[in-house]
């Protein structure tokens, strides 16, 4: 306890207010700020076409813009800088409090976007967890964030689609660029890439692009139809298979004997620099690595000791390994036959939960949601993950689940697991963002992953407030996670940073949480495929824990979760600073 209250009063003091600006009265600044605001989404807009499709945006469906092509970095930088400079011009005393938090958060856009491109992160365009590769076949599914209702969105796509070789080319570049640079990925992800890149290549009717075609909507005419339905085969045989081919060969036969045997970016030329600044880039904090890593070794001490009350509670006689192991095999935690049967039970989650998240929610987002099976070409190295709805509600948003054999799936994970990816986690935060009115555009789509991943993993924390959490096993389970993210500390510093291994970062997580040895390498792999990401979401939770801890405590009875919540949410994705100061201002 008194080791919970210190870190408490750490987070507390880490995000204090740095900024003396005092908001004024709405002035002509406003016009301005707002004026700027708009130009810049609807540049950024162009600029990342896909990113507007994913926002619901569907003026530029079939536009493809390569986000990694050197001359496209250099634009930004010059767009930043522009930016920056009419920024300067709008004086912030003049402006109340919703535009100077907009004005403070365009700022630091900016500035970390103009950071960011001194780093050639773009020579390791693609990885086997996130990748333009990965990305293509959902769009081109027919179910995901590309709309196919119309026949011009099923023009829009082949439009689109058609720019995938210049893609392809301009990776390819790149990534013989970071093999004489030495900027290029361990091995140990790239054989990874390679089955993913495979199995994307299928003949035309067994190809996931021609789920489109298979859905096609009857009000076509026959015409459109027949048309339709060649220029889709014409394009898996004459673009998509290809392109996937000529990747897969790439990075077979000429990437992968290039590519390094170590694990963290301290390993890089310039790395140590670039991992720092994936510190700040997720975290939103000027944390050291040292003190993340003390952090992260105090939580996983912490989580044990609970984890081993609710074993000894239990009745299990045995050590907490031990207890692991019953977990990860006695078959009363494998209920499952079907994938259908795993999918339903997480419903059965939300049907629980549902009675009591009005007393802790005021706002409940108008976004519909859904829950998915994650699609097999990518399911072996995904995990499960939200995608977000569209601003206009015409796509829900999508809790996709992987399932590698349903027979397999542990099930004492998963109500922690709801509560992060689905409701109230990421649905509820990012659906209610997108849905704010009062939000400049730029600040409804805008992402820190201390905030966002923070907050849902704030949201396992509810589970006893929401009754989910009776049965100890899923208690666990929510202990398991809690650990798993104090784990998610050590290992991606120890990677990056002090020179752990791949295989002791494994070892590691299996030695403190129950985790196959499969799943440990698939979680070390994605930490070694986006450095300090994992950071943000032990980070992120402690922050909003502290916050709840502190005015629990300093307003007593006056104290209201619901209201507490609601000005969490309300301004959207902020920098965890800027969460603290706005907390102290809905105490007073």
């Amino acid at each position: 306890m008194k080791q919970a209250l210190v870190l408490s009063l750490v987070f507390l003091s880490l995000f204090s207010c740095k900024n003396g600006n005092t908001p004024g009265q709405q002035g002509a600044g406003h016009s301005q700020l707002s004026t700027l605001l708009d130009t810049y989404w609807q540049e950024h807009l162009q600029l990342f076409p896909v990113e507007a499709t994913g926002f619901g945006d569907n003026r530029y469906n079939d536009r493809l813009t390569i986000t990694i092509a050197q001359s496209f970095h250099d634009s930004l930088g010059r767009s930043y800088t522009k930016y920056l400079g009419e920024l300067a011009k709008i004086d912030s005393t003049t402006l109340d409090k919703n535009d100077l938090v907009s004005y403070r958060l365009f700022k630091y856009e900016m500035q970390m976007g103009i950071e960011s491109l001194k780093y050639p992160n773009h020579y390791m365009p693609m990885n086997q967890f996130w990748s333009f590769t990965l990305e293509l076949p959902q769009l081109g599914s027919g179910s995901g964030n590309q709309p196919f209702k119309t026949v011009k969105d099923y023009d829009n796509w082949l439009k689109r689609l058609a720019g995938f070789p210049a893609w392809v080319d301009t990776a390819i570049y790149n990534m013989h660029k970071g093999m004489d640079a030495g900027w290029v990925l361990p091995r140990s992800l790239v054989v990874k890439m390679l089955p993913q890149l495979h199995d994307v290549v299928k003949n035309d009717t067994g190809s996931i692009f021609y789920g489109p075609v298979k859905s096609m909507p009857d009000s076509f005419a026959a015409a459109d139809k027949q048309r339709l339905t060649e220029a889709y085969k014409a394009a898996i045989a004459n673009i998509v298979n290809p392109s996937y081919i000529r990747l897969h060969t790439f990075i077979d036969k000429e990437y992968l004997p290039k590519a390094r045997a170590t694990s963290g970016l301290r390993d890089i030329p310039g790395g140590a620099d670039y991992y720092k600044y994936c510190i700040r880039f997720w975290t939103t904090t000027d944390l050291s690595p040292d003190s993340i890593y003390s952090i992260g070794q105090s939580e996983v001490a912490r989580i044990e000791g609970e984890m081993n009350k609710v074993k000894d509670k239990s009745g299990f006689k045995g050590d907490l390994h031990a207890f692991f192991t019953y977990l990860g095999n006695d078959r009363r935690f494998f209920p499952f036959t079907t994938e259908k049967q795993v999918i339903d039970s997480f419903w059965s989650i939300k049907k629980q939960e549902d009675p009591q998240l009005k007393k802790l929610f005021n706002n409940v987002p108008k976004t519909q949601f859904t829950i998915r099976q994650t699609e097999a070409f990518r399911a072996a190295s995904a995990s499960a993950e939200y995608s977000q709805g569209s601003e206009d509600g015409t796509r829900p948003g999508i809790f996709y689940v992987p399932i590698l054999d349903p027979k397999k799936f542990n099930s004492t994970g998963m109500t922690t697991l709801f509560l992060h990816e689905a409701i109230p986690g990421h649905h509820y935060q990012i659906s209610l963002q997108q849905e704010n009115k009062g939000l400049p555009a730029f600040r409804k789509f805008i992402w820190y992953g201390a905030y966002g991943e923070g907050w849902a993993h704030y949201c396992e924390t509810l589970g006893n407030d929401l009754g989910v959490y009776n049965d100890p096993y899923q208690y666990f389970g929510h202990l398991s996670d809690g650990i798993h993210r104090a784990i998610r500390l050590v290992v991606d510093i120890g990677l990056h940073y002090k020179g752990m291994s791949r295989e002791d970062a494994i070892k590691y997580m299996m030695d403190h949480e129950l985790i196959s040895e499969r799943e440990a390498t698939a979680e070390i792999e994605r930490y070694m495929a986006i450095p300090g990401q994992a950071l943000s979401y032990k980070i992120g939770q402690m922050a909003i824990s502290a916050e709840r801890k502190h005015y629990t405590e300093q307003m007593g009875a006056k104290f209201n979760i619901a209201s507490f919540h609601d000005e969490v949410l309300k301004d959207g994705c902020v920098p965890l600073n800027i969460l603290h100061e706005k907390m102290a201002e809905w105490a007073k």
